[in-house]
């Protein structure tokens, strides 16, 4: 049901069980930026190729929110430091306006590790900023 040729994962990082881990979705012809290389930049850039390599095909937004770093979403199962920051997650979702979203989800969210509420705060802005991205909706100038 995917183009691998326009899927792209962002943000991925963590322990792996070889070298090879990424390899399978390299070789589908997935693009995958690891968070490496986000780090201390803005993603807007990239998100513009994002745009320019999707098009105008239907784009659905899967937002796992521990790509996030554990300091602004605590509460989910696989914390693990050098994620991504709020705000880029924010470039992320935001840098979707124009595509033709079809839908989305976020997941990942664990409410019983997300002691003060801040994952789940997180999360509900960033599903908030999906029907922004909706083809249609009305932005104030």
């Amino acid at each position: 049901c995917l183009d691998p040729h326009r899927v792209i994962q962002i943000g991925l990082r963590g322990s792996t069980y070889s070298v090879e881990d990424y390899d399978w979705a390299r070789n589908q012809g997935f693009r995958v930026v690891m968070a490496e290389e986000c780090w201390h930049k803005s993603l807007a850039p990239l998100m513009s190729e994002v745009r320019d390599m999707m098009g105008d095909r239907p784009v659905y937004i899967s937002f796992d929110i521990d790509g996030l770093d554990p300091a602004f979403a605590p509460g989910t199962g696989t914390p693990e430091i050098g994620g991504l920051t709020s705000i880029q997650g924010l470039e992320i979702v935001r840098g979707c306006r124009g595509l033709n979203v079809v839908g989305g989800d976020l997941v990942e969210v664990s409410p019983s590790y997300d002691l003060n509420g801040t994952t789940a705060l997180t999360g509900a802005n960033l599903l908030f900023e999906m029907l922004c991205v909706l083809p249609g909706v009305k932005y104030l100038r």
